[in-house]
C-alpha cells in the first residue's frame, strides 16, 4: 500500500466542503465532518479510502501534516 495523501476542498456553489484521500489510481471523497477537527478530519477520509479498497477497518494509521493536506501510512 502506498502512502495515502489527503486534501481539503472548499465549498463551491453546488457542493459543500469535502476532503479527498488518494493513492495512485484510487480516490475517495467524504463530506467535511464538522464534528471532527484537525488531523482527525483527514484520517476519516483516509479510512474511507481504505474501506473502499477493502482494507480492514482496524488498520492503524499514522499521519503527518504536509503542505496542502496530510499523508498517512500504516502503523503496526
Amino acid at each position: 500500500m502506498s502512502a495515502i495523501r489527503t486534501k481539503y476542498h472548499g465549498p463551491t456553489d453546488t457542493r459543500g466542503a469535502r476532503v479527498s484521500a488518494s493513492v495512485p489510481g484510487h480516490r475517495a471523497y467524504i463530506p467535511y465532518p464538522h464534528e471532527l477537527s484537525g488531523m482527525d478530519v483527514h484520517e476519516a477520509a483516509a479510512r474511507a479510502l481504505l474501506a473502499k479498497l477493502g482494507y480492514p477497518a482496524a488498520a492503524k494509521l499514522t499521519g503527518a501534516d504536509i503542505r496542502g493536506g496530510y499523508v498517512f501510512v500504516g502503523a503496526e
